[in-house]
């Protein structure tokens, strides 16, 4: 019998089960919607919000709104209200897309925010970090971010925010490929960033820090040596913000005379502080309590102490996980630039602010979405209740970041939170009485200014304004010590010197008036009301030619001002040149048509005229 061998088909391997398709509601496109719909929302309150405190200084002012303004935001320091001239330039852009109003500066604000949470998504992937959008959610939710994305001014940190990210994804894959294209765009945008916010120099130092979470180690060839250029040019622009800050902005003087103990301690205060609004974002406030530091208060000494004994717990825990120093390092050297060692404006009302750790709060919110992320897959069937659990939380912090954007309705609204937060801010009592002031509260003003001058009785700005307040009530013999007082605190202040200015000039002094107007011109270039008063006083004088050179640069400054056009039409009738007269005083009329003076000054000037004929 003859045996055949059987040919038989052999057994196919199980197909590969195929993954499942990603459900819409978890596609990046979904997911990017829905966070950029939220965050707007969550921002709704203040959509519409007015200018606040320092926005009037950084919003395009009229000397700076031509082309030629244009250019000297970029090369002459000092004439935007801080040398960031990226920052300036878009705010020029945007005063020629919709002038002064404010809708249109923060849904500005709004986009670049969540723009760089998009940016933290690919980063985070990159870097393959688990919970991308989970850490991209609560960096763009955070009520932290309130004061960076309200506040028209911190376009600084929103700008130069996508221009860090940028730069630190581009770098990322110039590691992966090394691309000579790739490192000068990241080069490119670095520089870019800087030119918005000079904060951001720490960059490079982040991405070494990173390196080395990814690694363990690092190489001078490979990660250190490229990254020299970076460090070198964000020496130039650190050094340069604080010249600036020194120069120009005002931080110096008694209040910024801390030896290096007292700045460590505020610095080791100031983490904790940070990490602590992170974890509860409660009574956040636009002006917190400036701490009082002395090297005899030994419980400051605890802070510093806390953060390297840290830095020191979790380089033992490295060999388990490089990852929660790395974060720690992440955190405060992202913050270094304004925990105390370098003098800033703010620093003299308070050493901490919310937008100071818009950045610096990436690293440990990331944290806490990877944590999560990880925990996931461990929870099985129970997972629900984590994705759950993360839904409320993002929800608690879009009601949050609801309610403190409404803070930033306007300058009223703001101060009388930020009082009733901080009952000792002298800063937010001299301010919203300057505002009850321009709506002729003299009582309520004088009774701020008062309380400003109780908490720091040597805040000059509180003191001029006072003295503008007691000017109004006709009470000028009681004003001028306190002009004085601003001026002996803070000699180089030009408004003290324009109101002693022009008390002189009401009482018949009119060249000891010229002395102080002057003064406060060559203080203030851009102080408007310094030329007019000059003006004003060159006519008296009858030194019309000088006193019309005084109104057109008040005019410079202040185009739409019908009292200066009225100023130089008197000056051109004290000439004798009639028609150049009314021609000033019809545009007077053309910005205030009931002007009743300048109805009369023409009448007066038509009957001059008839006469002559």
């Amino acid at each position: 019998m003859s045996h055949r061998s059987k040919k038989r088909v052999p057994a196919a391997a199980p197909a590969a089960a195929l993954p499942a398709p990603t459900p819409w509601w978890q596609r990046d496109w979904f997911l990017g919607l829905a966070l950029l719909a939220v965050t707007t929302i969550a921002y709704m309150p203040a959509w519409n919000g007015q200018a606040i405190w320092d926005d009037d200084g950084h919003l395009t002012k009229p000397a700076l709104q031509s082309l030629t303004g244009l250019v000297r935001i970029w090369i002459e320091p000092g004439a935007a209200q801080q040398y960031y001239p990226l920052v300036h330039s878009l705010f020029w852009l945007e005063y020629h897309l919709w002038g002064y109003a404010p809708l249109g500066y923060h849904l500005i604000n709004i986009l670049l925010h969540v723009l760089s949470a998009f940016l933290l998504v690919r980063i985070l992937r990159q870097l393959e970090v688990p919970g991308a959008w989970l850490a991209a959610a609560l960096f763009a939710l955070h009520p932290v971010q309130v004061e960076s994305v309200a506040w028209m001014s911190e376009l600084k940190n929103t700008l130069s925010g996508v221009f860090y990210l940028g730069a630190g994804l581009v770098y990322l894959l110039f590691i992966q490929r090394r691309s000579s294209r790739l490192y000068a765009l990241a080069l490119g945008l670095f520089a870019l960033g800087l030119a918005s916010k000079s904060v951001i120099a720490t960059l490079p130092a982040a991405i070494l820090v990173i390196l080395w979470w990814k690694r363990g180690k690092l190489s001078w060839k490979d990660d250190v040596a490229p990254l020299v250029p970076f460090f070198a040019i964000s020496v130039v622009f650190g050094t340069f913000t604080a010249w600036m800050e020194h120069k120009f902005i005002g931080a110096k003087g008694s209040d910024f005379n801390f030896n290096l103990v007292e700045r460590t301690l505020i610095a080791g205060r100031a983490v904790w502080f940070y990490l602590a609004k992170l974890a509860w974002p409660q009574t956040l406030i636009f002006i917190y309590p400036r701490w009082e530091i002395r090297q005899t208060i030994w419980w400051l000494y605890l802070f510093p102490a806390a953060v390297l004994a840290a830095v020191a717990g979790l380089w033992l825990l490295r060999r388990r996980s490089r990852a929660p120093l790395a974060v720690f390092l992440l955190f405060v050297g992202t913050l270094v630039p304004a925990l105390g060692f370098v003098n800033i404006y703010p620093f003299l009302f308070s050493f901490v602010a919310d937008h100071f750790q818009y950045l610096a709060c990436i690293a440990p919110l990331t944290l806490a979405a990877a944590g999560v992320a990880k925990a996931l897959p461990l929870l099985k069937s129970r997972r629900w209740i984590a994705e759950w659990g993360c839904g409320a939380v993002l929800a608690v912090l879009a009601i949050l970041t609801w309610q403190q954007s409404a803070m930033y309705a306007d300058m009223k609204t703001l101060w009388e939170t930020t009082i009733a937060r901080n009952p000792d801010c002298w800063m937010a009592y001299s301010n919203r009485g300057f505002g009850l002031l321009q709506e002729g509260k003299l009582d309520d003003a004088i009774a701020d200014f008062k309380a400003a001058l109780n908490v720091k009785p040597d805040y000059a700005y509180a003191h001029n304004n006072l003295g503008m307040a007691l000017m109004q009530e006709g009470h000028d013999d009681e004003a001028v010590p306190h002009f004085q007082k601003a001026l002996e605190v803070k000699p180089d202040y030009a408004e003290p010197y324009g109101n002693l200015g022009v008390i002189l000039y009401g009482r018949g002094k009119v060249d000891e008036a010229i002395i102080d107007f002057q003064k406060a011109e060559q203080i203030n270039p851009d102080y408007p009301d310094a030329y007019f008063n000059l003006g004003i006083a060159f006519t008296t004088k009858n030194n019309f030619d000088a006193a019309i050179a005084q109104f057109q640069k008040s005019l410079q400054l202040k185009p739409a001002d019908p009292e200066a056009y009225r100023g130089m039409g008197l000056a051109f009738a004290g000439k004798g040149d009639t028609a150049d007269a009314i021609a000033q005083f019809n545009k007077a009329l053309s910005l205030k048509p009931d002007y009743a003076l300048v109805l009369q000054d023409l009448r007066n000037i038509y009957a001059k005229t008839r006469g002559r004929e």
